[in-house]
C-alpha cells in the first residue's frame, strides 16, 4: 500500500483529472475539485489526519458515480478498502433521482460507519454549496429541498464523529437562516 500522504496525493489528482471541466450546482459554477477538496478536507479534520484512506475515499466519492472510473481501477490504485468505501456511497445513476434520494435515506443507517462520515462530509458540502448570498426564488427552493432531504439521510448516519455532526448542524443552521 502506498504511504498515506501519496496515497491522497494520487487520490487527490485522480480525482482532479477525472473531474476535468465538471462544475457543481450553486457557488458560481465552481469546479467539482472544490466539493471533493472540501468533503477529505472535512473527513482529514474529522479523524484528525489519521486516516489516509478515509480522505483518499473522500477525494474519490464521486468518481465511480461521475466518469468511467471502475470499482477494480481504485482498489488496484489505492486499496480494496478505498474501492469498497466509494462503492458503498455511489448511487446507482440507472435510477430517478427520486428513487435514488428514497434509497439514500434508507440505506444511511446500514452504512459501515466509514461510509456514513463520507455521507455527512458530502452533504455538509453540498448544503454549503447551495447557500448563495442573493438566492433566486428557484435556488431558495431548491437549498430547502436539498437541506430537508439531507436532515433525513444524516439522521441515519450521526453519531460517529461529533466534529461531522456539528459541522452538519451548523450547515442546515446557516441554510435555514437564509431561506
Amino acid at each position: 500500500m502506498l504511504p498515506a500522504v501519496r496515497l491522497v496525493s494520487e487520490a487527490a489528482e485522480l480525482a482532479a483529472r477525472r473531474h476535468n471541466g465538471m462544475t457543481r450546482k450553486g457557488r458560481g459554477e465552481e469546479p467539482y475539485i472544490n466539493h471533493l477538496a472540501e468533503v477529505a478536507n472535512l473527513l482529514a479534520a474529522a479523524t484528525d489526519g489519521a486516516d489516509a484512506e478515509l480522505v483518499a475515499a473522500g477525494w474519490l466519492h464521486d468518481t465511480i458515480e461521475d466518469t468511467e472510473t471502475t470499482p477494480a481501477e481504485l482498489a488496484q490504485k489505492f486499496s480494496g478498502r478505498v474501492a469498497s468505501l466509494v462503492v458503498e456511497v455511489t448511487d446507482d445513476m440507472t435510477l430517478p433521482k427520486s428513487e435514488r434520494r428514497r434509497r439514500q435515506v434508507i440505506d444511511a443507517p446500514h452504512k459501515s460507519a466509514d461510509a456514513r462520515l463520507i455521507k455527512i462530509a458530502d452533504k455538509i458540502s453540498n448544503i454549503r454549496g447551495r447557500i448563495l448570498p442573493e438566492p433566486t426564488p428557484d435556488q431558495r427552493d431548491e437549498l430547502s429541498d436539498y437541506t430537508a432531504w439531507a436532515v433525513e439521510v444524516v439522521s441515519g448516519c450521526r453519531g460517529g464523529n461529533a466534529f461531522l455532526d456539528d459541522q452538519f448542524d451548523e450547515a442546515v443552521a446557516q441554510a435555514r437562516s437564509t431561506l
